[in-house]
């Protein structure tokens, strides 16, 4: 049966989060067309993977035989992280807008992962993989609106996701989420509704549809 990668990120607990609940959306779908799939999931707030080391990083490119404990040491974490998204057969993301970017431990996991050689190059080792993002965010960075240039999230994730790892990449983008608590959005309550529940809508709709082409 199929596996799941759920990865969340946002410093925001539950119902609190868009990208939680809008992820934890998308994995219930997935899990109705999927009941006796894995799901491995890894929630990077509360559970965060060290940033990458030197030892981490020189040992992806020495022979195992030749590296050093500390190398050793310091790789196999490197190699869980590897292996859990080879292994997947889609991966959900929870990337929540911090400061226009992605949150520092979601940027931690991807330094993990990515490999020259192995998942990433000219034959990445997940190619082709399925990766739902969630991208949510407090305001709206859509083409035309005042803050357009300072979108660091999608156009990051675009670059690493599908064009380094080579993976299959599709976005959900709920935006606006502070309008219902900042009085000066007040205006914007309406569009922020309206994105919300076209995310949801999405969740559930990309989780069949993606199922559907995995059994195909």
């Amino acid at each position: 049966m199929a596996t799941l990668l759920h990865i969340d990120s946002s410093v925001l607990p539950g119902e609190a989060s868009s990208s939680r609940s809008v992820a934890a959306a998308f994995r219930e779908a997935w899990e109705e067309q999927h009941p006796e799939g894995t799901v491995v999931y890894r929630d990077l707030a509360a559970d965060p993977v060290p940033h990458i080391t030197a030892a981490a990083w020189t040992a992806g490119y020495v022979a195992p035989s030749e590296r050093t404990p500390e190398q050793s040491a310091a790789f196999a974490g490197r190699e869980r992280l590897m292996a859990e998204l080879e292994q997947a057969d889609a991966v959900l993301i929870g990337a929540p807008m911090h400061n226009f970017s992605i949150p520092s431990t979601l940027k931690a996991w991807l330094d993990n992962v990515l490999l020259l050689g192995r998942t990433a190059g000219p034959n990445p080792s997940a190619k082709g993989t399925p990766v739902i993002v969630v991208a949510s965010r407090g305001g709206s960075y859509a083409p035309g609106t005042p803050r357009e240039g300072f979108e660091f999230v999608r156009n990051y994730l675009e670059a690493v996701l599908r064009d380094t790892l080579g993976l299959d990449l599709d976005f959900i983008v709920p935006e606006l989420t502070m309008a219902p608590r900042n009085p000066a959005m007040s205006e914007l309550v309406p569009l922020y509704e309206a994105s919300r529940k076209r995310a949801f809508e999405d969740a559930a709709v990309k989780a069949k549809e993606l199922a559907e082409r995995l059994a195909a």
